[in-house]
């Protein structure tokens, strides 16, 4: 059976889409849209492919999960291949969104390209982040949902981008969140610790938590860490302090969201900013 999710799908928010037909066949949470992430369900013990490559981490309940990096053109092509050796084939249309470009020329070259004799060090950093985000768990981490690791004022945002005297930089991975330095940072949703490093050339002060399937939490230019590699840590918890390590303007928390290697939105994960903070105020 070949089934295709039109593009409406990206202008639902929220999609819960139960697919009719065979009990077996997955059923879907999330957005098909590019930056997104979507939490798919099948059978236990079914193997799980999109566009051909294989889903590392799926839960011994068939939990699994599908990012969508930014550029991605789809369609996605997921593939279930189930217990019993029968495989089914599923086509869904990913969504185009627009992302903020700004040109900045005339600025000098040492703003643009970091010295060589960082070079090194940026690379290094590369590999430690890299290695942090092989760790692969299958816990019921990510049953907690998700929530603001901080709440603030949004001063950048998923997928713009900057072109630095023509040279197109890499485009913005996370959220940014404005706050005064020492503001707590909370967990967003359970996980492990995998990486706490106090000082990355870019990222300063950097913490990740790997909630499970693939899923893992960045959180960058931080004042402060208050957990170590190896902590389980449960939502609400504090977990480290804003600051305005690395290379950094201002005080803020800029949070990342990987599933496996796409970089995805995290403001997808979460309601509204506005809402939040709404909400917050009527808790106290």
């Amino acid at each position: 059976m070949r089934l295709a999710i039109t593009s409406i799908l990206a202008a639902t928010g929220l999609l819960a889409a139960s697919l009719s037909g065979q009990a077996a066949e997955p059923t879907y949470e999330g957005q098909f849209v590019q930056g997104g992430i979507v939490f798919g369900q099948t059978d236990a013990g079914a193997k799980v492919m999109l566009d051909d490559v294989a889903i590392d981490t799926i839960a011994p309940d068939g939990r699994f999960i599908l990012g969508f990096p930014r550029d991605y053109e789809g369609p996605a092509n997921v593939s279930i291949k189930h217990a019993d050796g029968s495989v089914e084939e599923f086509t869904y249309d990913i969504g185009d969104r627009a992302f903020n470009i700004q040109r900045i020329d005339g600025l000098a070259p040492k703003m643009v390209t970091p010295d060589p004799d960082v070079i090194s060090r940026i690379q290094d950093d590369s590999r430690q982040a890299r290695e942090a985000r092989k760790e692969r768990f299958t816990e019921n981490f990510l049953q907690s949902g998700f929530v603001w690791p901080a709440l603030g004022t949004i001063t950048g945002v998923y997928g713009s981008q900057r072109i630095l005297n023509g040279e197109p930089r890499a485009p913005h991975w996370g959220i940014d969140i404005a706050v005064p330095t020492g503001t707590p940072v909370i967990a967003p949703a359970d996980g492990i610790v995998t990486l706490a490093h106090p000082d990355m050339y870019f990222s300063g002060a950097t913490l990740f938590i790997d909630h499970g399937l693939g899923v893992v939490s960045a959180f960058l230019h931080l004042s402060e860490i208050d957990v170590k590699i190896g902590d389980v840590v449960r939502q609400g918890d504090v977990i480290a302090k804003v600051g305005s390590s690395g290379r950094s303007t201002g005080p803020h928390l800029d949070w990342r969201v990987n599933v496996g290697t796409a970089r995805i939105d995290a403001q997808l994960l979460v309601p509204p900013m506005q809402e939040a903070q709404k909400a917050a105020r009527a808790g106290n």
